[in-house]
């Protein structure tokens, strides 16, 4: 289905000064019109709107066929008849032509031009002959490395774009024949080149491939000439087996058939390649990749088949990314990265677009309304002449590309008007007798003949649809110049006055309400999208207008999206977004009147409110419209309200206005807890502290959390990428700490939360900053360790607490709120902490003055290095601020050291500093293994300790004893004699030489 509208995309008029009747014509580059007539080129230079001149004329050496330029190397090519023979040549330099009879330089492709000649070149034309072995019937130009594919009744032959270095200021423009391409079974009638996508067309089939440079399938190019069977008489012989079933009263048509990808190898068309370049070519094709296959049938609906029904008007369309392009012409080209591939093919009355690269997918097909004689496909339009008329319908290559460049496309983030949109017909602009159309920069090119009859000529057989090679499509010889003609350039309206016009179109069905508004205004869009896209063409200044129209189209389709109830008004969202439009600017473009008592708002409004309230954006709203939100949403999404109220933009709502409408929704039996929650912090901001007790009361602690996990912005929001804890929050951290760790202990564990941004809310509610950490953040630590959360660390949350633990111990700095839990909840609790073992308490007695908090302190840090998750070797490190001279920190390295299992250097540490300890640490450590120890380490020491007296004799005495009495148990009586001191008293040691000697007659 094609929409028509009746636009102005084509504005000034102006005729080309031709002297002869034009037979073939060509734009070139951004300024230049070729017109090929008779045995003469003239090239005109177009200038503005108004301005056509005269700039150069060249001779050919015959009737031009067909006519070709190439940006890439600004050159011109052209199949040439004369005496019945055609010619292929390459007319380069041509600027430099001054005069018709300014001297030329006629050269064979691939000669290398002699030194004393090649300076003559700088500032003359030249012409380069291409000899082939077939006659060349068409031509087409890489339009991004301004490669040559010619194309020949059985093969393609490219010809690559080279540059012979003469010195290094100057280079010579040259070709190479590097390759043949052999196609079987079709003859081309046009052909189609861009960066190794190959486009051929017959009368009524069409064949696209891509020629790949992948090396691992070099087996698919021949690289010397062909021995085999000759496919030319292969297909004549198939042919003649056909001719015999013919006879005078059948035709035998073929089916009509596509086919994508790999299929269309099924096609019966034979491609094969043959590498004639040099070896050391940077870039060469090794095998073909099949794209498409289309078979056309002819219409025999009628008794005489007519000889118009062929296609025409063969065409790749590349789009490129976007960005700057180089200077320098020969490098520029080299600049330009494919985005996406387009082809286009016409029959009479229908068009077919295709999108050929990561995919082959029919994209829009164009029913004309009257028979069409030829098209050419823009970024932005398909222009299409009948004999009476010029067309302009748009196209959705840009819709394409878009989501071919971007990821973000179809998201809530970015839109874009889908490529399955209908076409529409923007003008249809009477013409008389036209004939032939091109297209170059904002231009169209028309040639037109006011008597449009030529003398009929004799209509083939019907027969001749039977074979792809039954006739001869060697373009025919023009009629002889006849009067009447022009050469037109029609000159198209910049994209964004097009735009304004469709805009202003689109109001006339904005009231009613209909898709036909979305489907202009996205018509208008993709226009500026197009020509954003060809960044090439921009003017200086023109793209920043364009940019101003693209973010001003985004908001209008927005508005559509918004207001009218269509299954896509989610579109709104990422429409609103591209158009830079802020919450409060979009909300002021709502019509908040109410007609008849009750509002409605619809779903695309809704949706992009609700949406960018939760996003957190750095917008706040004015009471007056914060008020507008609230209203809507108890109207349309009563249930989201309480949501609403708690982002951070509505912020300047009247508290007294958003508690009547959340009692409202307690009177329609919507009440929740997180509509609790929303009146508590309601009653908070008006500072009624009352109400909000109530409110918390009302609920049990596990609903409240439940709540907060439900909204986290109650507690926790972000602005301007920062945590900032709210009103709620601060209230709750003075009167209900509990309830806030176990919340936002909640939201970590449904993933509401990160644990770096946990971490930093706790610090700003605090007002803590730096490496200051205050109480509740460890409580939070703390919480933590005992809820197991599957996704924290536990070695870095133990590093965390043991760094706050040691430090407030070496500062002697209580915590600044009253900790949560106290250690025998936390071993009580949580496997993480063990049970503390009994020798510290009699290490630890010594520090009695030491306060509770301290001691608190102390035995969380004790209890954690006891417990069995604990990894004690990487904590070693962080003890150096706890000194061993205290009782505190000589009780954690013992314990560290013994968990590493270094028995001695603990008893030395005891010995030393703690004797009295001493034996409480032997009978609990040293067992099984270690219990040697007892005679092999600490028996000498205190032997030895106690012969040197002083102050602890009496300690390291009871210690001794304590000590023997184990020994003598242990031992037998000859080892035990053998560990006793030689030097001692035997009275000393009498007792427990007697205790040993009988302890196995008691036993």
């Amino acid at each position: 289905m094609v929409q028509l509208y009746n636009l102005h995309p084509f504005g000034s008029q102006q005729v080309v000064p031709c002297k002869l009747e034009p037979e073939r014509f060509c734009g070139g580059g951004r300024d230049t019109l070729f017109v090929a007539a008779g045995c003469k080129v003239e090239a005109f230079t177009v200038v503005g709107q108004e301005l056509c001149q005269p700039r150069c004329v060249f001779s050919t050496l015959g009737r031009v066929l067909r006519l070709a330029y190439s940006e890439a190397g600004d050159y011109l090519v052209a199949i040439e008849e004369k005496n019945r023979a055609t010619f292929l040549r390459a007319y380069v330099n041509w600027r430099s032509k001054r005069t018709e009879n300014s001297r030329v330089c006629i050269r064979m492709v691939g000669h290398d031009v002699e030194a004393p000649f090649s300076e003559t070149l700088r500032d003359q034309m030249s012409i380069v002959e291409m000899p082939l072995s077939e006659a060349p019937l068409c031509i087409s130009c890489c339009p991004v490395k301004g490669d040559l594919l010619v194309g020949c009744s059985s093969n393609l032959v490219l010809f690559s774009l080279k540059y012979q270095v003469i010195n290094e200021e100057f280079s010579v423009l040259d070709f190479e024949r590097s390759l043949v391409i052999h196609v079987d079974n079709i003859t081309p009638a046009e052909i189609s080149f861009c960066v190794g996508y190959v486009a051929v067309m017959s009368e009524l089939e069409v064949l696209i491939v891509k020629l790949e440079s992948d090396p691992r399938n070099r087996e698919s190019v021949n690289h010397h000439p062909r021995k085999t069977t000759n496919p030319m008489k292969q297909a004549e012989d198939t042919s003649n087996d056909t001719s015999q079933l013919e006879s005078d009263d059948f035709v035998i048509c073929q089916k009509p058939m596509e086919l994508l990808g790999e299929k269309s190898k099924q096609s019966g068309i034979s491609v094969t390649l043959e590498s004639t370049g040099l070896a050391d070519e940077k870039i060469k094709y090794f095998h073909v990749r099949h794209l498409l296959y289309r078979r056309f049938a002819p219409d025999i609906s009628s008794c005489l088949l007519s000889d118009d029904v062929r296609l025409h008007s063969l065409q790749l369309l590349p789009i490129f990314q976007t960005g700057s392009l180089t200077s320098d012409r020969k490098n520029s080209s080299q600049e330009k990265v494919l985005l996406s591939l387009f082809c286009f093919f016409s029959l009479p009355h229908v068009g077919y677009l295709y999108m050929v690269v990561k995919s082959v997918e029919l994209m829009s097909v164009y029913q004309y309304p009257e028979k069409s004689q030829q098209a050419v496909l823009t970024p932005q339009f398909l222009h299409v002449i009948t004999s009476n008329s010029l067309q302009c319908y748009t196209v959705r290559c840009s819709a394409a590309a878009a989501r071919e460049e971007d990821p973000y496309v179809d998201t809530t983030l970015k839109a874009c008007p889908p490529i399955s949109m209908d076409v529409c017909a923007l003008r249809i602009q009477l013409f008389i007798g036209l004939k032939a159309i091109c297209h170059f920069k904002n231009h169209v090119v028309l040639l037109t003949k006011a008597d449009p009859e030529t003398v009929p000529e004799r209509r083939e057989s019907p027969k001749r649809f039977l074979s792809r090679k039954g006739t001869s499509v060697n373009p025919k010889t023009p009629p002889v110049a006849e009067a009447g003609w022009n050469l037109y350039i029609v000159n198209t309206i910049s994209p964004v006055q097009l735009y304004k016009e469709m805009v202003d179109y689109s109001n006339a069905y904005k009231t009613a309400k209909t898709q036909s508004c979305i489907h202009l205004l996205s018509e208008a869009h993709l226009l500026v999208r197009a020509a954003l896209m060809d960044a090439s063409q921009l003017e200086p200044g023109e793209k920043a207008e364009l940019l101003e129209a693209f973010k001003e189209s985004c908001g209008h389709l927005g508005d559509c999206y918004s207001r009218l109830e269509t299954q896509h008004s989610h579109l709104a969202l990422p429409y609103y977004k591209m158009s830079g439009l802020s919450m409060a600017e979009v909300l002021a473009r709502v019509d908040w009147a109410v007609e008849d008592g009750s509002q409605k708002y619809e779903r695309g409004l809704i949706f992009y409110i609700n949406h960018s309230l939760c996003e957190n954006l750095d917008e706040e709203l004015s009471e007056e419209l914060s008020a507008k939100v609230v209203q809507m949403f108890y109207v349309a999404e009563p249930k989201q309200l309480p949501h609403i109220l708690c982002s951070p933009s509505m912020k300047n709502i009247d508290p007294s206005t958003a508690l009547r409408y959340l009692r409202k929704l307690d009177a329609s039996g919507l009440s929740s807890v997180l509509v609790t929650l929303a009146k508590a912090a309601m009653a908070l901001k008006m500072g009624d502290v009352d109400m909000h007790r109530n409110e918390m009361q009302s609920r049990s602690e596990m609903k409240l959390v439940c709540g907060f996990i439900l909204e986290p912005r109650l507690l926790i929001q972000q602005r301007k990428g920062q945590v900032v804890p709210t009103e709620f929050a601060v209230h709750l951290k003075e009167t209900q700490p509990g309830l806030l760790v176990a919340s936002v202990l909640a939201l970590q564990k449904n993933n509401k939360i990160g644990i770096e941004e946990a971490d930093a809310f706790f610090k700003v509610l605090c007002g803590k900053d730096g490496d200051t950490i205050p109480q509740l953040l460890v409580d939070f630590w703390e919480a933590q360790l005992v809820a197991c959360l599957p996704d924290v660390v536990l070695q870095e949350l133990f590093f965390k607490l043991t760094s706050q633990y040691i430090w407030r111990l070496s500062k002697r700095q209580p915590p600044d709120t009253t900790p949560l839990r106290t250690s025998e909840d936390l071993i009580n609790t949580c496997s993480h902490f063990g049970l503390i073992n009994p020798w510290v308490n009699v290490l630890i007695s010594s520090e009695s003055s030491a306060d509770k908090n301290y001691m608190e302190d102390l035995s969380k840090l004790q209890s954690l290095v006891c417990g069995p998750s604990f990894d004690i070797a990487s904590a070693i490190p962080f003890l150096e601020p706890l000194s061993e001279g205290t009782a505190a920190g000589l009780s954690v390295h013992v314990l560290c050291h013994t968990r590493l299992r270094a028995y001695e250097q603990c008893l030395d540490s005891l010995l030393e500093r703690c004797p009295e300890a001493l034996i409480p640490y032997a009978s609990h450590e040293l067992k099984d293994e270690n219990r040697t120890l007892w005679w092999k380490k600490l028996l000498p020491e205190l032997c030895q300790r106690i012969k040197c007296g002083g102050e602890k004799y009496q300690l390291y005495l009871s210690s001794l004893k304590e000590t023997l009495s184990v020994v003598a148990m242990e031992l037998e009586l000859r080892d035990f004699l053998n560990v006793l001191p030689e030097d001692g008293t035997a009275a000393f040691f009498l007792p427990y030489l007697l205790y040993c000697s009988r302890k196995k007659s008691l036993t």
